[in-house]
């Protein structure tokens, strides 16, 4: 049967090291840092990360516009395969008609299911290619979110690998102070002289 005597380390005793002090006092740190450190750092690595693509959403606004388009080219047969949790996509010709009057055509991207005729929203760059919408609020919290949630973890991560680096030194001075003490205690014991 184990028994456990709590904060033995903070107390005095003939059997406390030096090493169990420091183990002691990183095992304070440890938990100062989990609870203070690393929600601070997700907290700031969120908000560096929501300013950030903030200014990219302005930046990208101002460089794309929105323009509604009839699609003109035969869609294909078979939509492509989803790629991950993107929406089903697919090139085809489009044509609109600019503020000045003229109409122009170029290959964009539409939803998949458009039929040729069908009036859609796309996105073009100043260069007229079609280029995917700017982030929008709900795109720009989700970076936010996940930037600061890596944040807190990866100071987790740190904070864990430093505790176990002070541990296993703490516990090589530990049986180096043991093996020390017993060097000199052995002889009382066994009557052998060293």
């Amino acid at each position: 049967m184990r028994t456990r005597v709590r904060g033995w380390r903070w107390r005095r005793n003939p059997l406390r090291r030096r090493s169990d002090v420091v183990e002691a006092w990183t095992v304070l740190a440890v938990a100062v840092l989990m609870l203070l450190g690393a929600p601070l750092i997700g907290a700031v690595a969120g908000r560096w990360a929501h300013d950030d693509a903030r200014a990219v959403a302005v930046e990208q606004r101002s460089e794309r516009h929105r323009v509604q388009v009839e699609v003109v080219g035969r869609a294909p047969d078979s939509p492509p395969t989803v790629q991950g949790a993107r929406e089903r996509s697919y090139r085809v010709t489009v044509r609109w008609t600019e503020a000045g009057g003229a109409t122009r055509t170029a290959e964009a991207r539409v939803p998949a299911g458009t039929d040729e005729g069908e009036r859609v929203y796309v996105w073009f760059d100043s260069r007229g290619r079609s280029v995917a919408p700017p982030p929008d609020e709900t795109a720009i919290w989700q970076h936010t979110l996940v930037m600061g949630a890596c944040g807190a973890g990866a100071t987790i991560a740190v904070i864990l690998l430093g505790h176990s680096l002070v541990r296993g030194v703490a516990s090589r001075h530990r049986l180096a102070e043991w093996e020390r003490d017993w060097a000199l205690t052995e002889p009382q014991w066994t009557r052998r002289r060293a």
